[in-house]
């Protein structure tokens, strides 16, 4: 599943910010939330046999266990921060008891105070995470761009094989 907004060499039907898609009982509201790539998108997961109400949230790289996403891979940092910023209020309105389920813990390059834990709760995150706690724009930016690790060595390689039509073979 790709964003709308993704650029891409290969054509897909991409999901549009506050598209519903119906998968089943299952339906997954898409929230696009750019900062760690332009084009990220969150899902806000319902399963309609048990309840009206969402049950988790697959947030990718946007929200981890502890940390929230680099912002400096497919853009400049402090643009990728802004709309991080942005995104990260959109994720603060979802409710407090709703699972987060990441794209990476720790180990990952993708974020620097990442747990080992694999999932957690909009509302633990809201009040342990120290970067998803930072209200002001000002001070979250200043955050997200200072301290940033080196890029992983493959970083450009990597996203021009994700957005490419051409497989990239191991070795390549």
């Amino acid at each position: 599943m790709l964003g709308a907004r993704a650029e891409v060499s290969f054509p897909f039907r991409g999901a549009r910010d506050e598209e519903v898609l119906l998968l089943g009982n299952v339906a997954a509201k898409v929230l696009h939330t750019p900062g760690h790539t332009p084009e990220h998108i969150c899902l806000v997961v319902t399963d309609r046999t048990r309840a009206p109400e969402p049950w988790f949230v697959l947030t990718g790289h946007t929200l981890m266990v502890g940390d929230l996403g680099r912002t400096e891979l497919a853009s400049s940092a402090e643009e990728g921060a802004r709309a991080l910023f942005r995104s990260v209020k959109v994720l603060k309105a979802l409710p407090d008891y709703l699972e987060v389920l990441p794209g990476a813990y720790s180990g990952s390059v993708c974020g620097r105070k990442l747990s080992g834990k694999p999932t957690s709760t909009i509302g633990f995150e809201a009040r342990h995470n120290t970067a998803f706690r930072i209200t002001d724009e000002a001070e979250f930016v200043a955050a997200m761009t200072a301290d940033i690790p080196p890029p992983p060595p493959e970083a450009a390689k990597i996203r021009a094989a994700n957005s490419s039509a051409v497989p990239v073979m191991a070795g390549d």
